[in-house]
């Protein structure tokens, strides 16, 4: 089988390819794509990789796509080209979290992003499995601000200094983390699948109330 992964949702993007054959996951290839490229690079990227192994987006097995939290803009380029994509030969798509391949990428039980204006993105996957957006104040006071956290960003590791750095999660490593749901086929409805935000877009938020409209009896 065959496996597409795209992640956009980061200051650098990922596009992976690769192999399952029994219990084994083989990463044929991976592609890096600048920030602010993505609707430019995201498709081009794609039909590069699968070139690169004779492949087609007709022989995909599957497409795993990570569905955020992280840039908007970059949550929806990626969603978008994947759903695109799986709609031309009704490929299944799987979702991940990016805070949970963070989390699974270190081995460790929780995982926090930088969610910018003095927030973080906190992803508890111990018992609770629960995703949250916290102000500075509050991340600093949780319990697991500690080494049981991963962090990948160095604004995030200068508030929890006793976090665990590595790597930011790639698409590589969301096809990792999604191998075993990969085996046992618990893809996702593409027509429910929405981004993980965990907040409003900027438009939202700052968005102007309706002035309520008076008609004149």
């Amino acid at each position: 089988m065959l496996i597409l992964s795209i992640d956009t949702c980061g200051s650098l993007g990922t596009v992976a390819l690769a192999r399952i054959e029994g219990d084994s996951l083989e990463i044929l290839g991976q592609t890096e794509l600048p920030a602010k490229t993505y609707s430019a690079r995201l498709v081009p990227a794609i039909r590069e990789t699968l070139a690169a192994h004779e492949a087609t987006v007709a022989s995909l097995s599957a497409i795993v796509v990570t569905s955020g939290p992280g840039s908007f803009t970059g949550i929806r380029i990626g969603l978008s080209t994947a759903k695109g994509l799986a709609e031309a030969h009704s490929t299944p798509i799987l979702a991940v979290s990016r805070l949970a391949v963070l989390a699974s990428k270190a081995r460790l039980e929780a995982a926090a992003l930088d969610a910018s204006r003095g927030e973080f993105y906190l992803g508890d996957f111990s018992a609770n499995r629960e995703e949250r957006l916290l102000t500075r104040e509050a991340f600093q006071q949780l319990a697991t601000v500690g080494h049981s956290l991963a962090v990948c960003e160095e604004c995030v590791l200068a508030v929890a200094p006793n976090a665990t750095l590595v790597d930011p999660p790639t698409a590589g490593d969301a096809l990792r983390f999604a191998f075993p749901r990969l085996r046992t086929q618990d893809f996702d409805d593409p027509l429910l699948l929405d981004g993980n935000y965990l907040r409003r877009s900027d438009a939202e938020i700052f968005a102007k109330p309706k002035t309520a409209s008076h008609t004149t009896p």
